[in-house]
């Protein structure tokens, strides 16, 4: 089955270029939630940036299914919640949870 995702890809600004492809749940592409819950792990490869975002409401077996995660630029997560760009360039073994409109770290 196609997913439907909330957003088109042609209507999506760079606001978050060249950082390269993250892991995001289908609650933040398709359900429209905004990003809650984000961690940078080391990069799998020369394309992946790390980072993994969720909404944070995701249970583990939603997040370990593979139907619910897909491979995307990190700019279009940053076009489905651009609250996430200011944290983008810190570096790998961070996580950060949303509190209210910002992130703070999760120690």
């Amino acid at each position: 089955m196609q997913k439907k995702f909330l957003k088109e890809a042609d209507s999506f600004r760079k606001i978050a270029t060249g950082f390269g492809s993250c892991f995001a749940t289908d609650r933040i592409t398709i359900e429209g939630h905004l990003v809650g819950y984000m961690y940078r792990e080391e990069p799998e490869n020369q394309f992946d940036s790390g980072w993994r975002f969720f909404a944070g409401s995701e249970s583990d077996e939603y997040a370990n299914d593979p139907k619910n995660v897909e491979l995307y630029d990190v700019n279009t997560i940053a076009n489905y919640d651009p609250s996430i760009t200011p944290y983008l360039t810190e570096p790998s073994g961070v996580a950060f949870v949303r509190v209210g409109e910002k992130f703070v770290r999760d120690e």
